[in-house]
């Protein structure tokens, strides 16, 4: 008979494992036999009217942060605006983490958006490797099938010489066809 740790005796160790693994089948669990449970409509209408309580006293902390910041800026200096607008904005989008703590990265570039009037639409595109590839291919397939239909290209050539075997067979096979029809209609005259 094996010996079971702390003292237990085997069968009761064995009915231990078993219910641990009744208990515990894995990360889904089989709700096969369940019966399906339903939300009444009145818990679905108090969720819906608590969700619109909330949304609304989050419009209002809003608006009040709103109002608070219009007034600090109306109390900063004329000249300035423009530059402290663009540093509140940028304050405003950090969200999560990146609000929290401050970042000192050299190397990190801040991206800066353009306005429609600083793009400038004459300066001409810088094409990407594969762009300028792709074009380059294009103009080197149209070149060749230039020289192709010209008859300029050695693929051009053996197709043409190719053309004119096949067309002195046809034109050898054609005259051979005729001289078997004088042959049969002379021999049927006599």
């Amino acid at each position: 008979m094996p010996v079971c740790p702390l003292f237990l005796s085997c069968s009761v160790q064995n009915a231990i494992i078993s219910v641990f693994f009744v208990i515990l089948p894995g990360k889904k669990g089989g709700h096969k036999g369940r019966m399906r449970t339903y939300t009444s409509p009145e818990e679905i209408d108090a969720q819906m009217k608590a969700e619109k309580e909330r949304r609304k006293q989050e419009q209002e902390e809003q608006e009040q942060e709103g109002a608070a910041q219009n007034d600090t800026a109306e109390e900063k200096l004329p000249g300035s605006g423009s530059e402290d607008s663009d540093d509140e904005d940028s304050q405003r989008r950090r969200a999560g983490v990146e609000g929290l703590i401050e970042i000192e990265n050299p190397n990190r570039v801040a991206q800066k958006s353009k306005k429609v009037t600083q793009i400038e639409l004459e300066e001409p595109r810088q094409l990407s490797r594969r762009e300028r590839e792709e074009i380059e291919k294009q103009k080197a397939k149209e070149r060749y099938m230039k020289m192709h239909l010209a008859g300029k290209t050695d693929q051009a050539k053996a197709d043409l010489a190719r053309l004119a075997i096949i067309r002195k067979q046809r034109e050898d096979a054609a005259r051979k066809k005729e001289e078997e029809k004088k042959a049969n209609e002379e021999e049927a005259m006599r």
